[in-house]
């Protein structure tokens, strides 16, 4: 499809799809805090413990680049 194979669409759609998805989890986050009026620490709270997911699928795309996998 326009000269791309399968395996580079799919790496697009993993790549700019799932970060899409994961900038929308960040403001769904941000707007839950702001909605509960969670205060500074409960924001920070809501951020880290909600946004652990995203850390490690970051961190395992980041060590697979690294490791040339």
């Amino acid at each position: 499809m326009f000269g791309f194979t399968e395996e580079q669409i799919a790496e697009f759609g993993v790549t700019f799809g799932l970060g899409g998805l994961m900038v929308f989890m960040l403001f769904i986050i941000w707007d839950l805090a702001k909605n509960s009026k969670a205060g500074r620490f409960g924001t920070f709270i809501l951020f880290f413990v909600l946004a652990f997911g995203i850390l490690g699928f970051v961190a395992k795309q980041v060590i697979a680049w690294i490791l040339g996998l």
